[in-house]
């Protein structure tokens, strides 16, 4: 395939190679293989119960080292709000207020989200400003209809003229109130519940991926509540942010897999994903890094027992890493006893969810320990699962890579053979939910970072079909950032109380319990 002058420059310009993009479009010709489930993990397979005293002894290690450690918590939130009103903008796409009443409109298309909406109407954080706005810019509002009220309510929140909430940053809408009509926002939240486990020391760091076209949003915002957050909290707030990088971008290609052109002529590259965010992750400092998403957060009252479970995992992390470091330090020595070397392998086995080589034993004692080295050097994710309740979304399983080696990954159901009854069957076992809350270490025994770009399994990667101008085009997804961008870390998987798992998913979430203060 030849590329003219101009695509190498456009090429280039993003920071690409002709050789990655060329990879590309290699993996759109010969398709990416499925995950290949061996089992589900399970509660004592793959999964830890903790007991009371369990959980009580990982919170008091965890307060015992906090200030010894830098701490940090890294946020992907470059989302936009559009899929929160996902139904609110078809409901204003197919609704005539001239031919029916939003009720006949709700029974007829069987609309319980549109139903909830409205029998949830006040109890929205944001009810409060878009009436006022209605009352200002409609000067007898009041006098209108229900049937008018609501469709002008609805427009009043989407409408690009209007407060065009569709197109904010999903971490800077409004979505709590507490009394006296103050709002606080999800970006706002996360500060309030990052200062519960963050070190005395230092500043409490948060870092956020942002679309860079919001840069500003979130800097006037943090300037707005800054002195009231610090105040509230006691701590001071070391907050950073960066962008999806342009070098993560992938080509897209058409249903033949040539290389999709614009009416310009110019290639077509996408954002990849999430998984893109191994880079960002990649170049931060800190010896312990919690990840969650942007929407996950609960009102004021839960953040303590949220905490709680953050500090669990980072405990469970630090007693781990104790451990892991004290091996490879005595490893790196070379003279290690036979004995010795077997603690280290039951250690892999039963505390890491290791797979040692059945042919460990018949290794030269020179080779045992490259072999034991090799496994535990490597970044470490300790991961809170949630009981499924239907959430759609990865989940734990085990899983066989080409050459046959079974690990614990998180896998989204994008990257399962549904077509094939036996990973069918084992999706149907699956016990546990990846609320994505994760607490990593990314620093070797020697307190240096890795480069986590190493640890990448990138045949996890997803192809997925768009549509471009109402053409058809593949698009090409990177590992997502905690499936097979961390594949190859030692993992963890601790059970977490549901209380953790909150996510905005539709606006309507924010009318569960946990988003509400009554």
């Amino acid at each position: 395939m030849k590329f003219s002058k101009d695509d190498i420059l456009q090429i280039e310009k993003k920071g690409l190679s002709i050789q990655k993009v060329m990879q590309q479009i290699e993996l759109f010709e010969k398709g990416l293989p499925y995950t290949n489930l061996v089992s589900a993990a399970v509660i004592n397979d793959g999964i830890i119960r903790l007991s009371n005293a369990e959980i009580e002894d990982y919170v008091s290690l965890f307060e015992s080292k906090k200030n010894e450690l830098s701490i940090l918590k890294f946020v992907p939130a470059s989302g936009a709000a559009t899929r929160m009103f996902k139904f609110l903008y078809a409901f204003l796409e197919e609704y005539d207020d001239t031919k029916e009443s939003i009720n006949s409109y709700i029974n007829t298309h069987k609309n319980t989200h549109l139903s909830i909406f409205f029998v949830g109407i006040e109890k929205f954080p944001f009810y409060q400003i878009v009436l006022d706005k209605l009352k200002e810019t409609y000067k007898d509002f009041e006098s209108y209809s229900v049937n008018k009220q609501q469709l002008l309510f609805v427009k009043m929140v989407l409408d690009v003229d209007k407060l065009d909430y569709g197109n904010f940053p999903k971490g800077l809408l409004p979505f709590h109130k507490y009394k006296n009509q103050v709002l606080s926002t999800a970006f706002e939240e996360h500060l309030f519940e990052s200062a519960l486990y963050s070190s005395e020391k230092e500043p409490t760091k948060l870092h956020f991926t942002i679309s860079e076209r919001h840069n500003h949003k979130f800097d006037s915002e943090f300037k707005r509540i800054e002195q009231k957050v610090e105040t509230k909290t006691g701590s001071k707030f070391d907050i950073s942010f960066s962008y999806q990088k342009e070098s993560t971008d992938t080509i897209s290609v058409t249903p033949k897999n040539k290389p999709f052109r614009d009416d310009n002529g110019s290639l077509l590259f996408r954002p990849s994903g999430h998984g893109a965010l191994i880079e960002n992750l990649n170049d931060q400092e800190a010896d312990i890094i919690f990840i969650k998403n942007i929407d996950n957060v609960v009102t004021y009252k839960y953040k303590n027992e949220v905490a709680k479970y953050k500090k669990v995992l980072g405990g469970i992390l630090i007693d781990l890493q104790n451990t892991v470091f004290s091996y490879l330090k005595l490893l790196e020595k070379g003279n290690v006893s036979e004995d010795k070397r077997i603690e280290i392998g039951t250690f892999l086995i039963n505390k890491m969810n290791v797979k040692i080589s059945s042919e460990f034993e018949k290794y030269s004692s020179k080779y045992q320990i490259e072999y034991l080295t090799e496994k535990l050097n490597r970044p470490i994710r300790v991961c809170g699962m949630v009981k499924n309740e239907g959430e759609p979304g990865g989940g734990p399983f085990w899983v066989k890579d080409e050459s046959g080696q079974i690990s614990l990954q998180i896998v989204e159901s994008a990257q399962i053979n549904k077509k094939s009854k036996r990973q069918k069957e084992i999706l149907k076992h699956a016990t546990h939910f990846n609320p994505v809350d994760l607490v990593c270490g990314i620093k070797n025994y020697k307190g240096e970072k890795f480069n986590l770009k190493r640890f990448v399994d990138p045949k996890a990667a997803f192809i997925t079909m768009k549509t471009k101008v109402g053409k058809d085009i593949k698009a090409l997804e990177l590992p997502g950032l905690w499936n097979g961008s961390m594949a190859n870390w030692n993992t963890v998987f601790v059970e977490v109380p549901l209380i953790t798992f909150n996510p905005v998913k539709t606006v309507n979430d924010l009318l569960k319990a946990p988003h509400q203060i009554k």
